[in-house]
């Protein structure tokens, strides 16, 4: 895909809505529990399933995942097994993909969220942590490209905290 080219849905993995529902299954020796996991954008016209377990959540600090996000880091879950699927906005997604390199972004071409995408030709499943509305229970495993970190990004924890707005 290049700049600006709309998602289409053969990128997308797609699963029935029977499969999508919570299952047992036997991995290792040991049973594990797939479940559902919803999100959306933030304007609401982009909703979406991962259906599975995610296996890794990375925060990354590279000079891409900053300018993607406008902040500090990136915080994307990954995962191999799941499977996403498309409930609605489909037509809202829009691609960006970095000439030259396998960096890529979905967002909702609407209110500008970052959106899961399906890359490494359908072997990773990237989902922006931000983006899903159902509680998660896996916690961030690191922090990646971490020498490449913003200057300003540094001695954090002795910064005032607000529950709210300030003032």
């Amino acid at each position: 895909m290049h700049r600006g080219q709309k998602a289409r849905a053969i990128s997308i993995r797609q699963v029935t809505a029977a499969a999508a529902l919570q299952t047992n299954e036997y991995e290792h020796g040991c049973f594990t529990m797939t479940s559902t996991t919803v999100g959306s954008c933030l304007c609401g016209d982009v909703r979406f399933e991962i259906s599975g377990d995610l296996e890794n959540f990375f925060l990354c600090h590279c000079k891409r995942c900053r300018k993607d996000t406008g902040s500090a880091h990136s915080a994307n879950l990954f995962s191999s097994k799941a499977t996403l699927t498309w409930i609605s906005g489909l037509d809202a997604i829009q691609i960006y993909k970095m000439p030259g390199t396998r960096h890529e972004k979905s967002f909702c071409n609407k209110c500008g969220s970052a959106l899961p995408s399906v890359q490494l030709e359908g072997a990773l499943v990237v989902v922006p942590a931000g983006s899903l509305d159902s509680a998660i229970e896996i916690r961030p495993s690191a922090h990646i490209c971490f020498a490449s970190r913003a200057e300003w990004d540094a001695r954090l924890d002795d910064i005032q905290k607000f529950n709210g707005l300030p003032g």
